[in-house]
């Protein structure tokens, strides 16, 4: 069970796990076999599998979302010795680890200076490329991580990776429209994620809350995306959570508006239609019913219920609750 969770990309792997594998890690490390021949003569002289690599590696990575720096380090340093310091997966790695372990700015430009040094001597890592972006964003430079990644996304227009990070850096500064146009190049690499719809769902909604005056426009997109989103996945928590949360707001507006300001709020995009208050209400109905269905199936503990995170869990519950209570 153990190695099943370290197979799985670390990105996939909660906290929960994360720290539970890491408190293991001496155990995994002592019991886990390796071989310091080169591949593939290891395959044929250890018990050594490729498989046993990827578990060093998301070892390595849990150990260090839970602090510990010495399983981190350990693991780390058997990865360098099996594929050389010089391997630009294990470069990055020690990037990882060096930015994890920074104390202070100091420590993070040091990293940093590290990273240009080895972009001097070849412009193509491109994974040193993002940890670059990572640290100026550390630092505080959001403005030269933008730059950054766009340089980066010049040379590689088809990265959904920077092209999200992109649209997380836009979103910081409230460049709405850049963060939406990032967004949409994230859509169109993995046009059937649904994360990538939920992100850009909530990049309208927060776009038209930034405004005085609510956008009907913006709202009637995050509702189309949030739609979209839990239509390619029935199960998404944040999904439903999202369509709940904007379907309350347009359906509070809908009520008050009038005919001529829903007009004058639409007729600069045709594309997007306000939807109807009756459509409104029954997607609120919907969303509610979804999201009381995901919590009490969680807490009642049933299989194959429990794995979305507590902290979204207790979200929807406390927005179902203040629902409950306007209501009343």
């Amino acid at each position: 069970m153990t190695h099943a969770n370290l197979l799985s990309p670390p990105s996939q792997i909660p906290p929960p796990t994360a720290l539970a594998l890491s408190q293991k890690a001496p155990l995994i490390l002592s019991t886990s076999p390796t071989s310091s021949l080169p591949w593939p003569l290891s395959l044929l002289f250890s018990r050594e599998t490729p498989e046993s690599w990827t578990i060093h590696e998301n070892l390595f990575l849990s150990a260090l979302r839970t602090g510990d720096e010495a399983s981190a380090l350990t693991t780390l340093e058997r990865l360098e010795a099996r594929f050389g310091e010089h391997n630009e997966r294990i470069v990055t790695l020690r990037g990882i680890y060096n930015e994890a372990t920074a104390q202070g700015n100091a420590d993070l430009e040091k990293v940093f200076d590290g990273y240009e040094k080895i972009l001097r001597e070849d412009a193509t890592n491109m994974s040193i490329r993002k940890r670059r972006v990572a640290v100026l964003k550390a630092l505080g430079r959001t403005s030269d991580a933008v730059t950054a990644l766009t340089a980066l996304l010049t040379n590689s227009p088809t990265d959904a990776e920077a092209w999200a990070e992109a649209s997380e850096l836009y979103a910081s500064l409230a460049a709405w429209g850049q963060a939406i146009y990032c967004a949409e190049e994230v859509l169109l690499i993995t046009p059937n994620a649904w994360s990538a719809h939920a992100h850009i769902a909530t990049l309208h909604y927060l776009s038209s809350a930034t405004n005085n005056t609510p956008n009907l426009v913006s709202l009637a997109m995050s509702l189309k995306h949030f739609c979209r989103a839990v239509e390619l996945n029935d199960s998404y928590l944040r999904g439903y959570y999202g369509l709940k949360f904007v379907t309350s707001k347009l359906n509070a507006l809908l009520s008050e508006a009038s005919s001529t300001s829903l007009k004058r709020n639409t007729q600069d995009d045709d594309d997007v239609p306000v939807p109807s208050i009756e459509t409104v209400k029954k997607l609120e109905e919907l969303a509610t019913s979804k999201l009381a269905g995901i919590v009490r199936q969680f807490k009642s503990g049933k299989k194959g219920w429990m794995g979305y995170d507590e902290a979204e869990i207790i979200a929807a519950r406390e927005l179902l609750d203040r629902d409950a209570k306007a209501v009343r």
